[in-house]
């Protein structure tokens, strides 16, 4: 396996001159770029394409280079009874990450497209991209050992070594991993819904191979196995239907003219809806006098919107609402209070009081 010191020489002099090359080009598109946002997009672009072409280059350079040198072809460990050589991985490596790349520019460039044209929502879009990925670096695995004539029979003792791995070690990550399709493809959730996992509310980001990405309200992530969505229960809020019942609780004194109480709820919902295209029209919103609290009379404003990312900020909005005309209209709204009867005091206690 030995390889001419002025090979190697030459060989480092090219090496470092496509990386070099590389450091220029990136360097000159920021320079040029200069902090522009439409640039800043023509920089990253180019970034990109000049990061994959020394890959390839740097691939395609070696493989030309040591195309007559032994120790390219040299057996470097058996898989069965087929040699693996450092020719077979490389020209392997190379299919695998110009597929790769194909399917990136293929998802990014060409799907989206398709998508606007068929006004598919962003959940059937995701699942398609990955379904997409995945078969295509299922085919381009395939591909690759077989066009460096690596027989694919020779791959059933890894099949065997993984089986009994899945079986000893690995019952948690098959299991999230065959989850992950089964989200992909069955969709009970998808990327964009609104769901509530443990009294948390977010919205799925992304289904991954392993765990499912929800960003909550407060700008954080939770990293939920997708096992989990099959096993327990998850509420989703865009579930087939985005539309949704908000509820609005209120409570007035004791006293209180309960059907005036009903007309201003009514019109709090009314006057949310002009300026709000979420809040529905149909069905009505319905006032329900809940029940005659400790402290007030209960009631609750029924309204419903088609936005469930909205409930918090039409919650919040409609209270305003509420306490304004509320205030207009001389509407009290209680606290709570405690009336303490004092029946009988000790006798002993009423003289130190006389005294």
């Amino acid at each position: 396996m030995y390889v001419p010191e002025d090979s190697l020489i030459v060989f480092g002099i090219v090496l470092i001159g496509i990386i070099f090359v590389r450091w220029m080009l990136v360097a000159s598109l920021k320079r040029w770029s200069n902090k522009d946002p439409d640039r800043m997009k023509v920089y990253h672009i180019g970034k990109s394409i000049a990061n994959w072409l020394m890959i390839y280059g740097t691939l395609v350079y070696v493989l030309f280079y040591f195309r007559t040198s032994d120790w390219m072809f040299q057996s470097l460990f058996s898989v069965g009874s087929e040699p693996v050589s450092v020719f077979l991985i490389l020209i392997a490596v190379l299919i695998i990450l110009l597929t790769s790349r194909v399917s990136s520019l293929v998802r990014r460039y060409i799907f989206p497209g398709i998508y606007k044209r068929y006004e598919l929502d962003r959940g059937v879009q995701f699942t398609f991209d990955k379904a997409f990925h995945y078969v295509v670096m299922v085919l381009a695995i395939v591909v690759s050992l077989s066009t460096v004539g690596f027989e694919l029979s020779a791959l059933t003792v890894f099949a065997g070594v993984v089986g009994v791995g899945i079986g000893f070690g690995m019952q948690n990550i098959a299991s999230n991993f065959i989850s992950g399709i089964i989200l992909l493809f069955e969709r009970p959730i998808k990327v964009g819904d609104r769901v509530i996992v443990d009294d948390i509310i977010g919205d799925v980001e992304r289904i991954n191979m392993r765990a499912t990405i929800i960003k909550t309200l407060d700008n954080e992530h939770i990293i939920v196995p997708n096992s989990y969505f099959l096993e327990e229960q998850v509420i989703n809020r865009s579930y087939s239907d985005k539309v949704m019942r908000l509820v609005i609780p209120v409570g007035v004194a004791y006293g209180s003219d309960v059907q005036l109480v009903r007309e201003l709820l009514l019109q709090v919902a009314k006057d949310e809806a002009e300026v709000s295209p979420s809040v529905r029209g149909l069905p009505e919103p319905f006032v329900n006098f809940k029940e005659f609290g400790d402290s007030s009379l209960n009631f609750e404003l029924f309204v419903w919107i088609s936005d469930p990312t909205l409930v918090i900020k039409l919650r919040s909005a409609m209270n305003f609402r509420i306490d304004e005309i509320f205030r207009k209209h001389n509407v009290e709204i209680p606290f709570p209070q405690r009336d303490l009867h004092v029946r009988s005091i000790d006798a002993s206690v009423t003289e130190q009081w006389t005294k």
